[in-house]
């Protein structure tokens, strides 16, 4: 399970300045955001290859020039950097290349090439991602540029503030979150994703991408301690509720969801404890998109406290 990680404030306004800047020079378009003319205006090109085919990775690795030309003279450093972290793209930064792994499903593609947008205008990166140090292939380095970069996609696919601008106007929920979805031509999953963290600033907002959390539903063989593949805290939410884990909000989910085979499995108010120990009402509701469930809980009020007298 990936815990989304709280971007520092210096890195946010950075990348938020960046994204800004390219939207200008595109004339500030409506959405959906047109990736093609992004790569127009930064000099980049797509291109493709396969996580299982050595072959072409090798090929690639051959081509770079970046760590002192390393991966020139030891192809095997790339293939394992893809193997080891999972990478499903690549941003090449001498030869200008995205390349996206084509065995992804193509609904992930958009999300994808945005996100390898990312570490392009994160110019930071490049000194880390094709290094071969352990520090490099670190777990805790590489979930910090990739949060950064997702970040930077997210800028980009949901047009910098007008994104939450127009989610503030709309009410809390999931259906706000499915209108903003065809409005941007962007998936479930990454519009929820968003919604979480640009409305969460002021007010707790969490999100959680999961199995099905209806026990009959649940995958045979599925390790029942780690249900959960990504749990999205909002700034407010990860301030006041850091305390809580993604297995006691699954196990909180599981109590309301039904076995429905997609679409919503149920909502409900739930109680969540904070780390002051004060209690705290929110609303919880989850959709099944047929792969993984999302959970969306947003903070209503806090919970009156009973004083005996």
């Amino acid at each position: 399970m990936i815990k989304s990680p709280q971007i520092k404030a210096r890195i946010r306004t950075s990348i938020e300045t960046r994204v800004a800047k390219i939207l200008r020079e595109l004339g500030n378009p409506e959405p959906p955001l047109r990736l093609e003319d992004v790569r127009f205006l930064t000099e980049l090109n797509l291109g493709y290859f396969q996580h299982d085919d050595t072959g072409v990775l090798s090929r690639l690795a051959h081509r770079l020039k970046v760590a002192g030309n390393q991966f020139a003279n030891r192809p095997w450093l790339l293939i394992e950097a893809v193997k080891k972290l999972d990478l499903r793209a690549l941003w090449v930064p001498d030869q200008k290349f995205i390349m996206i792994d084509k065995t992804q499903p193509e609904a992930k593609w958009r999300w994808l090439e945005a996100h390898e947008m990312g570490h392009k205008l994160c110019d930071w990166h490049g000194e880390f991602l094709f290094g071969d140090t352990d520090f490099t292939l670190s777990p805790e380095c590489h979930q910090k540029l990739e949060g950064e970069a997702n970040y930077a996609a997210g800028q980009l696919l949901f047009l910098g503030d007008r994104f939450k601008n127009e989610a503030s106007d709309m009410v809390l929920g999931f259906k706000s979150i499915q209108d903003l979805k065809k409005i941007y031509q962007n998936t479930m999953t990454t519009t929820m994703w968003r919604y979480v963290e640009q409305l969460g600033y002021d007010r707790p907002l969490v999100g959680m991408i999961s199995c099905h959390p209806h026990i009959s539903r649940r995958d045979i063989g599925a390790d029942p301690f780690t249900p959960c593949k990504h749990f999205i805290q909002s700034p407010a939410f990860a301030k006041q509720f850091g305390n809580l884990t993604a297995m006691e909000i699954f196990n909180l989910t599981s109590q309301y969801c039904g076995p429905q085979r997609g679409g919503p499995l149920g909502a409900d108010e739930v109680e969540l404890q904070d780390e002051n120990g004060d209690v705290h009402v929110f609303q919880f509701e989850t959709f099944f998109n047929s792969h993984d469930a999302l959970t969306l809980g947003c903070h209503m009020r806090p919970k009156p406290t009973m004083i005996a007298f």
